[in-house]
């Protein structure tokens, strides 16, 4: 049904987007998010899709932009997802899912999170290089970039996994809901 009112009042390119998001997230995402470690990667493609179809239905294209925001979301998406997986690490393991900290260790696991972190920054201000937004949005994505990647190298001198992990998904949601009410009100 969603699928039909999307269709029906949007566009084909923003149907075939979410048909895409959706494949990826029924099929793919529920076959391998027990089976891999890389389970979380392919949720994040999934998860990375929705804003993707708005932009194309309101648009009626697929250009620069939706390649970047998708590529924003994914990116600000897999350390988001490692912090949930440090800080319910015991949920993760009694339910037999592989995620990043169980199958190849926690250091590794902050390791990934501060380098998705040090590419999310430039990928943010791609949407200012490219003229989709203003210097408003460039500095308010670095300015909170550089807090939470300065939050992720603090995890490797923390004592408390649990407790920093929960600090970095906090953040996380702090830096996705003000980039989103930011270029909301962005003007060009």
């Amino acid at each position: 049904a969603g699928g039909a009112i999307l269709y029906t009042f949007t566009n084909m390119l923003a149907f075939g987007v979410a048909a895409l998001g959706f494949f990826v997230y029924v099929v793919l995402y529920s076959l391998w998010k027990g089976r891999t470690v890389f389970g979380t990667a392919i949720g994040s493609v999934a998860g990375a899709t929705p804003p993707v179809v708005g932009y194309c239905a309101a648009s009626g294209q697929f250009d620069a932009a939706a390649m970047i925001l998708f590529a924003i979301l994914v990116l600000w998406q897999m350390p988001h997802f490692f912090a949930i997986a440090l800080y319910r690490l015991d949920d993760y393991r009694k339910a037999g899912i592989p995620v990043l900290p169980l199958a190849r260790g926690i250091f590794r696991t902050k390791a990934h999170m501060a380098a998705y972190i040090l590419l999310l920054i430039p990928a943010t201000m791609l949407l200012t290089y490219y003229g989709y937004t203003s210097k408003a949005f460039l500095w308010s994505s670095v300015v909170l970039g550089v807090i939470w990647l300065a939050m992720g190298l603090q995890g490797f001198a923390v004592r408390d996994d649990t407790l920093w992990g929960r600090r970095m998904f906090r953040f996380s949601l702090v830096l996705i809901g003000a980039l989103c009410l930011i270029i909301t009100f962005d003007k060009v």
